[in-house]
């Protein structure tokens, strides 16, 4: 099948353990006019090295997605990313636009998030999900990302910015 309606694609990215899932999970609630979708559904260690099968793993999801939004709804994916990831694939072509929220926090609360809200304690992921979440309050927004701090956001508060972005992005490309 050929994919012959294109709608625009938000990614919501942030390090792991930000609260993506819980945004995500939120965003259910708005869902009738976009179908949110967890990317970590399909996650298998295979994705993690080397580059060619990270590289497979966004490709998958574009062409579902693109799949998907042949019903005439937007998709909001939601997982860990960045816009180069998705930008220089060729199955980028089957969406209008992509736009990129990323939720971020100060380190000092995503630590806490990770240790006692998940009970992370490898910390090696920590410190790979500290770096990434440096680097998005550093980068998100000079890499065309809109960045939703939850430092000091209740859940249901950010579901509904998040809910207001995307229906303002949805308003621009119509």
């Amino acid at each position: 099948m050929t994919p012959t309606i294109k709608q625009p694609l938000f990614i919501i990215s942030g390090a792991s353990g930000v609260g993506k899932s819980t945004l995500c999970e939120l965003l259910f609630l708005y869902e009738t006019d976009y179908i949110v979708l967890e990317s970590d559904i399909f996650w298998h260690d295979i994705f993690n090295t080397p580059e060619d099968n990270y590289k497979m793993y966004r490709q998958m999801w574009l062409r579902l997605c693109s799949n998907i939004s042949q019903i005439g709804k937007p998709i909001v994916l939601c997982g860990c990313a960045t816009p180069e990831q998705f930008e220089e694939l060729p199955e980028r072509n089957a969406f209008t636009d992509i736009f990129y929220l990323a939720v971020v926090c100060t380190n000092t609360a995503l630590k806490d998030k990770m240790k006692n809200g998940r009970g992370i304690s490898d910390e090696k992921w920590i410190m790979s999900s500290l770096e990434f979440n440096d680097w998005l309050i550093k980068n998100g927004e000079s890499n065309g990302m809109f960045l939703l701090d939850n430092t000091h956001r209740d859940p249901l508060d950010c579901a509904k910015i998040a809910d207001q972005w995307i229906r303002d992005m949805m308003n621009m490309v119509n």
